[in-house]
C-alpha cells in the first residue's frame, strides 16, 4: 500500500470513528467537498499543509496517516520525534559481526526497532 492509499484509508476511518461530516473536514482543510471527495477516491493527492491539518484535526501524527514505521494512532508528536531522532543518530552505525549492514538490512532493522519501540511505549 502506498502513502496516498494509507492517507485515504486512514482519513476515511478517522472521519467515521469521529462521526464527522465530510463537509466539516473539507471546511477545516480549506477545500470544497468535491476536492475532499477526489482525495478520498484517490483522484487527488493531499498537500503537505492538508496532511498536517488532518494530523492536528484527528490528533495523530502525519507518520500515522502516511503509514510510515507502523506509527500507532495513539502516538503523539514527541513519541514520533524521539524515535525519529534515535534512528537518525544511529543510522550508518549498524553492523553485524563487525560488518556494515546493507541498506536493505538497515531498513529491515529500522522497521523491527520501530515495532519494538511502539510495543514497549504502549505498555509504559
Amino acid at each position: 500500500m502506498n502513502s496516498d492509499e494509507n492517507v485515504r484509508n486512514k482519513v476515511m476511518s478517522l472521519i467515521e470513528e469521529n462521526e464527522l461530516s465530510k463537509t466539516y473536514v473539507a471546511k477545516k482543510l480549506g477545500i470544497d467537498n468535491s476536492a475532499l471527495s477526489r482525495i478520498l477516491k484517490g483522484e487527488r493527492k493531499v498537500t503537505i499543509e492538508e496532511l498536517n491539518t488532518l494530523a492536528e484535526m484527528f490528533d495523530v501524527t502525519s507518520d500515522y496517516l502516511l503509514g510510515k514505521n507502523n506509527t500507532p494512532k495513539w502516538a503523539n508528536k514527541k513519541d514520533t520525534y524521539d524515535l525519529e531522532k534515535f534512528l537518525e543518530e544511529n543510522d550508518g552505525t549498524f553492523t553485524y559481526g563487525g560488518d556494515d549492514l546493507t541498506e536493505d538490512e538497515k531498513q529491515k532493522l529500522k522497521i523491527a526497532m520501530t515495532q519494538i519501540f511502539w510495543d514497549r511505549h504502549k505498555h509504559d
